[in-house]
């Protein structure tokens, strides 16, 4: 569990009364006349508001029913047939199962999502009775609802974006106010005409700084989607001693190797820059208590072996940077000068200063780039959308070698979860013999988080609906 400064703030907290106020980090929310664009943290929360899929994420990452009631799962996964509950529009028409599998079509083919590399196992999608879909695959995906529950896959007709609730926008701006939409499932209708004020909820996106300095102000209640990036900031701001929440996330970070040249030609050379690393000085210097990692797996998940740990695993800090400076003096072409891609933020200041000083103990020079700009290292921080190894390996491989993506393309097309297992575990022996990805720590996300939002909850999907933030009233 990451180890949380001492911050003592004011004892007084924000009163419990009017529309809880979040502020999200990253830009306002954006609007289209055809789609709500899933840019960062406060337009996958706008979505996943007011639009839902067959399925969503409760508070504490789980699976719940979205547009579907129940779902039933057959042929280890090569099935999934959902029964749809009875939903309306933000408009007021009724969701049909028509409309759910043309826009389900729609979403899985869509350029923009990312998830769509892990769907191609979707063979077809058909409507089998005005109240039941069935999803059909060409090879089994036992953990497919996963993907369906992210925002990613929440459906919206056009134009305008309307989707399904659980919210709905009252006030579109770049700070939306939004409100319960009108649920048919609810005993009597007629109490959702008495809404309280305080089941609003104020979307606000917003530079962490800013967002930070509203929640120590009592202007907001909770902070969403901080990262390593903006984690030093809160050293320097009064605030409640348990307003910092930190999720258990799980998924990469870690340098992925993108250019191949020169000295990085060679997986020995590329091993030898993980080699050099102090993780635990890196992890330390930035929030003490991160746990570091150094394999890309963190768990066997479908994998029908363990995951591949690195050959240096069990040399220390000093061998292994011997090891790598003998790899730097048998280079014959010069002094070597890398650059890494990140953003401009606190966190990336200290990650760079970490990794440069690491370098620099086996004789690399290693500069900063602007997280667009053309650079041999990338820096990449991801949650697990779900939980298959393919997911990491697949995230991993940036620009790995053909033996490695050729072992992840078999993986994807292993006709049964047996043989899945086994092409996973080869994938990630290619991809660990390959070199190409650096595994420094487990993603770091955190939340400020005000007394009043009792139903938020830490959770692995570092994922906190905005409809699950208070206790749902009596």
């Amino acid at each position: 569990m990451l180890a949380l400064p001492l911050l003592i703030g004011a004892c007084d907290r924000r009163r419990d009364t009017g529309a809880v106020v979040v502020s999200a980090i990253g830009e306002a929310p954006a609007y289209t006349a055809t789609e709500i664009p899933l840019r960062d943290t406060p337009s996958r929360l706008l979505i996943d508001a007011t639009a839902q899929g067959l399925v969503r994420f409760d508070a504490a990452g789980q699976i719940e029913p979205g547009l579907a009631e129940r779902w039933t799962v057959l042929d280890d996964g090569a099935s999934y047939i959902f029964r749809l509950r009875g939903a309306y529009w933000t408009g007021g028409d009724r969701v049909t199962a028509e409309q759910v599998v043309r826009l389900l079509r729609r979403r899985i083919a869509a350029r923009d999502n990312p998830l769509a590399p892990f769907l191609t196992a979707i063979d077809e999608i058909v409507v089998m009775t005005p109240q039941v879909i069935e999803i059909r695959l060409a090879r089994p995906r036992p953990d497919l609802l996963k993907l369906f529950a992210q925002p990613d896959m929440a459906l919206l007709r056009s134009p305008p974006p309307t989707g399904s609730g659980p919210l709905r926008i009252v006030s579109a701006s770049a700070t939306p106010l939004l409100r319960p939409a009108f649920d048919p499932g609810r005993a009597d209708p007629d109490d959702q005409a008495e809404l309280q004020p305080e089941q609003d909820v104020r979307l606000i996106g917003e530079r962490a700084s800013h967002a930070i300095l509203r929640f120590a102000a009592r202007r907001s209640d909770l902070v969403s989607g901080g990262t390593y990036a903006d984690w030093p900031l809160l050293a320097g701001v009064d605030l409640p001693r348990t307003a910092a929440r930190i999720d258990p996330a799980v998924g990469l970070f870690g340098i992925a190797i993108i250019n191949r040249d020169g000295f990085l030609a060679d997986p020995a050379n590329r091993i030898a820059l993980s080699e050099a690393i102090d993780r635990t000085a890196l992890v330390a210097a930035i929030a003490p208590g991160w746990d570091a990692v150094d394999r890309i797996l963190p768990d066997t998940l479908d994998s029908a072996a363990p995951p591949q740990i690195p050959d240096w695993s069990l040399l220390t800090l000093d061998q292994r940077r011997a090891a790598a400076r003998a790899r730097v003096a048998a280079w014959s072409g010069g002094p070597i000068r890398l650059r890494l891609a990140l953003s401009r933020s606190p966190g990336a200041t200290l990650l760079h200063g970490q990794l440069a000083a690491s370098f620099a103990t086996i004789g690399i020079a290693l500069d900063r780039v602007d997280a667009d700009a053309e650079a041999d290292l990338l820096l990449i921080d991801a949650v697990a959308p779900y939980d298959s190894a393919r997911w990491y390996l697949a995230t991993a491989c940036m620009a790995c070698g053909d033996q490695a993506q050729q072992a992840l393309d078999a993986a994807r097309l292993a006709p049964t979860p047996a043989e899945r297992g086994t092409r996973i575990a080869a994938a990630d022996a290619a991809l660990s013999a390959d070199a190409g990805f650096i595994p420094l720590a487990r993603p770091l996300r955190w939340s400020l988080v005000a007394p009043r939002l009792a139903a938020w909850q830490a959770n692995s999907r570092a994922w906190h609906p905005l409809n699950r933030l208070r206790p749902d009233p009596t």
